[in-house]
């Protein structure tokens, strides 16, 4: 290689060292900025493909953190790690330690519940008031019952609820209530820990914004 190529290569790896990847070290600026009206995000999945609308009048905050999130690709990988059946499928701890760690304490407000949690919606999981991050749920029979609980939904399967239901479901609840993934864990080991215990759950290959509405 000659010099100046190699001077070249050198400065590229001096800047990426550098300039972190943006789910390591996400700007408030980037994370508060207004999203598109809606648009539609294309989920490859291990069984198969669905599309699920982000509409902001739904959910203001959630859509605008959705948007950030999936513009920067933080879904891709992750596994469905609690698909308890007739309920919910939840997702959105990444297989990644570090950007797990990252992201553990970066919440943000509640919205206010403007659309019912019926079948096919999407909400943030929470721990409390004011406390969603990056996980999610997307409910697969009508949760209405969560509404007076402060989940406020985002966004709605458009196409490909049979994929949902097809999600690997034989895990059930997680730890403690149940036999599947330990959330601590899986934010602590990462893939290694699903792949090893909790082989047959099914993940997020790619999700991809694949249409916008701008104001």
């Amino acid at each position: 290689m000659r010099l100046a190529s190699l001077l070249v290569v050198l400065a590229a790896l001096v800047g990426a060292c550098h300039h972190p990847s943006p789910l390591l070290a996400p700007t408030p600026a980037g994370l508060d900025a207004v999203g598109p009206d809606s648009f539609v995000v294309r989920f490859t999945t291990t069984k198969g493909l669905f599309d699920l609308k982000v509409h902001r009048d739904w959910s203001p905050k959630g859509s605008d953190r959705l948007y950030w999130l999936f513009e920067h690709r933080y879904y891709d990988g992750v596994r469905f790690f609690r698909v308890v059946p007739n309920f919910v499928a939840q997702f959105g701890i990444s297989p990644d330690t570090a950007v797990s760690r990252a992201w553990s304490e970066r919440r943000f407000a509640d919205d206010t519940v403007a659309r019912s949690n019926v079948r096919g919606t999407l909400s943030f999981a929470t721990g409390g008031p004011n406390t969603r991050t990056t996980q999610l749920f997307l409910n697969l029979k009508d949760n209405s019952r969560l509404d007076s609980r402060g989940f406020s939904v985002a966004a709605q399967v458009i196409a490909g609820m049979p994929v949902v239901d097809s999600l690997y479901q034989g895990y059930g609840e997680g730890e403690p209530r149940g036999k599947g993934p330990s959330q601590e864990r899986i934010a602590k080991e990462g893939e290694a820990y699903l792949a090893k215990d909790f082989p047959l759950l099914d993940k997020v290959v790619t999700a991809r914004v694949v249409q916008r509405w701008k104001r």
